[in-house]
């Protein structure tokens, strides 16, 4: 029976801009480093150092090659956040590109994106809407 998930992959094309982009510029703290001594390297981040569900960065053009079929598009991720103004004013002070931040029917909720031009949603929890 699965009971967590525990890691989110995001393929991206520079492993190192991406670890400045979430550790910099979002506040994400680097979990681990690992290097397999062929030439495949992942960095695990997450918003604190015991969140329980992680990203692990992966050089996209590696899996590529590797020809496991594996879906390289960045998924969609939403991170909630119980200060969305406060969240907003960081990332636009820290250059990040940053979307307004709209009302919806389960609260306020805006979306970032990364020096690659992924994006991502944060959203203000709600406790009408999401478990707490």
């Amino acid at each position: 029976m699965i009971n967590i998930l525990g890691q989110v992959m995001v393929y991206v094309n520079n492993q190192d801009e991406a670890v400045k982009f979430w550790t910099e510029k979002v506040g994400f703290a680097i979990i681990s480093e690992e290097d397999n001594g062929e030439g495949m390297s992942w960095i695990e981040i997450a918003p604190q150092k015991n969140s329980q569900t992680t990203i692990v960065l992966h050089n996209k053009e590696v899996i590529a090659k590797m020809g496991t079929g594996i879906n390289l598009g960045t998924p969609s991720l939403l991170f909630f956040t119980e200060d969305i103004e406060a969240l907003h004013v960081k990332l636009s002070n820290n250059n990040v590109l940053v979307g307004e931040i709209i009302n919806m029917p389960f609260g306020k909720t805006f979306n970032f994106a990364d020096n690659e031009q992924n994006y991502f949603a944060v959203a203000e929890r709600n406790k009408q809407y999401y478990k707490l």
